[in-house]
């Protein structure tokens, strides 16, 4: 039951009470009663107006940023915080965003047109969520674009983007840092680098890279693994695991063709039809089943020696270059006009030879404090590889470190089933968890207060 309507039927039995003992003549009653609402109803509106006046209250201040990357390349940025009396400083935040074409708000998807009312639908922003959210309460936020990339995934500069590397994109967080830790608002003793997805594979090396800069450091669906682990996990565990416990209604280890065809669940998981992966072009123009994918040449597959090969298959040429060049020419190469925007052929093979996280965290210096959190529902990254670092952590007897991970949520945050990643505003609760471990990491006046978060489950080394 809301609040509000325990409020109201108090109101209403209450009067009901005063009514049967006061016995007031009932014409005075009727007047009574009607002097109350009037009276009633202007506290309402002026509340309401209160209210709506405080929705335009400006809480949070912004400035535009440029940073230079270096060798003539530069993006922009942004920098939050407080909207306050003074000239405090306040403890500063850097968020570096996960993989593919992110800009400084993380983007999830594109801006669409609704077909029923023609209005424009926008796609959730994390990121200026997360700067909104934590400048609100007392902190200083820094987002930048990647390099060669602008607002909605727009590939500004095809050359820059097509030659990025991971070691660039820890090169330009070390630099986002630099240009951070510069700004007046911002105490430079107080600074947390925020990861998410591939962002976490950048934070810990900017903490090594700054031992003596950076305070703690946030992992949000955390890598872990390498790799080409990961994406073995996403293109052929997954689909594998949903075939097995969704498709396969019999348990007999077979997938009906007709069936998975029109399961769109499972295009996702595939990337694409099920037919269509498993076919083999003839040169005669004939399309049939490939008999290496279909030995029984029937209109059902067994799932673990028919299924899993060819999904094998498909994950070795997901980096292929002819995959990623999209509108190159034939004088040019793959990296100097690839407009792929998952990355390009330099960004995936440096990628796939990066050091696991796994032994990356184990370096992060034993002062800087650190706190993963990640849904259970993670598609991408999942949760185990946060248990593995959380492992790891222990291990080493690193001296603080939280790990939180949440029910029922997937890899941006956001209500999505075991199977796919839903996108949408990250829940106020989750909000709440990083502010409150921020606060209590941050030296902010305020006390720590323990979350009680829904459903949340946490586990944490504190030494200190």
């Amino acid at each position: 039951m809301k609040p509000q309507i325990q409020v109201s039927d108090y109101q209403y039995r209450k009067l009901y009470r005063t009514t049967k003992t006061m016995a007031l003549p009932l014409g005075l009653f009727l007047i009574c009663i009607l002097a109350l609402s009037c009276l009633s109803t202007s506290s309402i509106f002026k509340q309401q107006d209160q209210a709506l006046a405080q929705q335009y209250i400006q809480t949070v201040k912004s400035r535009n940023l440029v940073i230079d990357l270096g060798k003539g390349v530069k993006t922009n940025a942004q920098l939050t915080y407080p909207d306050a009396v003074g000239n405090g400083k306040y403890p500063a935040i850097l968020l570096i965003t996960g993989s593919g074409a992110e800009d400084m708000n993380e983007t999830g998807g594109f801006i669409r047109i609704d077909n029923k009312t023609g209005e424009k639908i926008y796609p959730p922003t994390p990121f200026f969520q997360i700067a909104q959210y934590l400048s609100e309460r007392g902190f200083a936020v820094l987002r930048y674009d990647k390099r060669g990339i602008g607002t909605n995934h727009t590939i500004l500069d095809s050359n820059v983007w097509g030659n990025l590397t991971i070691s660039d994109l820890v090169l330009d967080a070390n630099k986002a840092l630099a240009v951070l830790m510069n700004q007046p608002e911002v105490d430079v003793n107080k600074i947390t680098v925020l990861g998410h997805s591939e962002g976490t594979a950048i934070s810990p090396r900017v903490a090594i890279d700054n031992p003596s800069k950076v305070k703690n450091i946030v992992l949000m669906g955390a890598l872990a693994q390498n790799m080409s682990e990961i994406l073995y996990f996403q293109t052929v565990i997954l689909p594998i695991s949903y075939a097995q416990k969704v498709l396969d209604k019999n348990h007999n280890g077979l997938l009906s063709l007709q069936e998975a065809s029109r399961d769109v669940t499972f295009h996702r998981l595939i990337g694409g039809n099920i037919s269509l992966i498993l076919t083999q072009n003839l040169p005669n123009g004939t399309r049939i089943l490939n008999p290496k994918d279909n030995p029984n040449n029937d209109t059902y597959i067994n799932i673990n020696t028919e299924l899993k090969p060819a999904l094998i298959e498909k994950t070795k040429s997901f980096f292929s270059p002819s995959r990623q060049m999209m509108g190159a020419t034939t004088t040019t190469t793959a990296s100097e006009k690839c407009v792929n925007l998952e990355g390009c052929p330099l960004y995936s093979k440096s990628f796939l030879a990066l050091e696991p996280n796994l032994n990356t965290v184990s370096k992060v210096p034993s002062n800087t404090s650190i706190l993963i959190l990640n849904g259970e529902n993670d598609t991408q990254t999942p949760v185990q590889g946060a248990f593995l670092l959380q492992q790891k952590l222990t291990e080493i007897n690193h001296r603080d470190h939280v790990l939180i991970t949440y029910p029922n949520l997937g890899h941006d945050f956001y209500p999505s089933s075991q199977w796919q990643t839903q996108q949408g505003p990250i829940p106020q609760y989750v909000l709440a968890d990083l502010y409150s471990w921020l606060e209590a990491h941050s030296g902010l006046s305020h006390p720590y207060v323990t979350t009680t978060t829904i459903g949340a489950n946490s586990s944490s080394s504190n030494q200190r």
